[in-house]
């Protein structure tokens, strides 16, 4: 509410009484989730059996915990794989398109803008489903034509970051961007009239304010990497990440280690966001 806009008792009761369904009906699922990661049954439902920690560090089935569940660890290890390489090359790209966007002018710069912009309005399975067909056609012509089996071109691990690379790069940019627009170029002109070169200026001066721009952009690119379903899914190969492999388990019946991961990656995203809010107001 504007505090400027005059209004009764009845409103500001209303008013909060709305905004506290809404954080209640965003944490309330969360909140259901990590209670039940600690509930002594093999269901994660009602009734309540007990508090265990079982479904951590249990090691003995039926009620193995997350930390001795071989192909869960495999998963987390998958998905922290590819969302470093995604992180890394979506700041990398990121860089070099807000230097481009921000500081040249060109024919078809507002195209290419655009361009760059699509991949945040395309379905994310329909992007997948892209992909995987292109790929699949390029790798098929190879082997018709020159008998050349291009596994990299088959769904696997390779595919599945370049497929989240081609939107998630467009997040980082629209991030690193928005800070270099608040960067004042004379300070590098002053570096130049010193006596350094173009590539020294923006190493030591203009890199350095970007810094908490380009530590942002990429723990939000690892964020969106770590979470992505639908590109994923249409790309996977054998070494699944964490979202597909429990989708897999959710598909043979909900148990609460299922909470326990949800309730291991609430915790950590949270952890990441925290410190990129805090790199952010540093």
């Amino acid at each position: 509410m504007l505090p400027t806009i005059p209004h009764n008792r009845t409103v500001d009761w209303i008013y909060n009484a709305y905004v506290t369904l809404f954080f209640l009906y965003l944490a309330l699922p969360l909140t259901v989730v990590a209670v039940f990661a600690f509930n002594d049954s093999q269901f994660p439902a009602l009734p309540w059996q007990g508090f265990t920690w079982n479904w951590f560090f249990g090691d003995e089935r039926p009620m193995i915990g997350v930390f001795h569940e071989r192909p869960i660890l495999r998963a987390i290890g998958t998905s922290i794989f590819v969302g470093a390489c995604v992180s890394t090359l979506s700041v990398a790209v990121a860089t070099t398109n807000a230097f481009l966007f921000n500081r040249h002018d060109f024919p078809g710069k507002s195209i290419l803008y655009f361009l760059m912009l699509l991949p945040l309005v395309i379905p994310g399975i329909v992007l997948g489903i892209s992909i995987l067909v292109f790929s699949s056609t390029m790798a098929n012509a190879a082997w018709d034509g020159m008998q050349w089996e291009i596994e990299a071109l088959r769904p696997g691990v390779l595919l599945v970051v370049l497929g989240q690379f081609s939107f998630i790069a467009t997040m980082a940019t629209l991030v690193v961007s928005a800070r270099l627009k608040g960067f004042d170029q004379t300070l590098e002109e002053a570096a130049m009239n010193l006596g350094a070169s173009r590539l020294t200026a923006v190493r030591t001066i203009t890199l350095p304010y970007l810094l908490p721009a380009l530590l942002g952009a990429f723990i939000v690119a690892f964020l969106m990497s770590f979470e992505n379903f639908n590109t994923t899914l249409m790309l996977v190969g054998s070494d699944a990440p964490l979202t597909i492999a429990m989708f897999d388990r959710l598909k043979e019946g909900s148990t609460p280690l299922l909470n326990a991961v949800s309730l291991l990656l609430m915790v950590g995203s949270s952890v990441l966001a925290l410190i990129m809010i805090a790199l952010q107001r540093r």
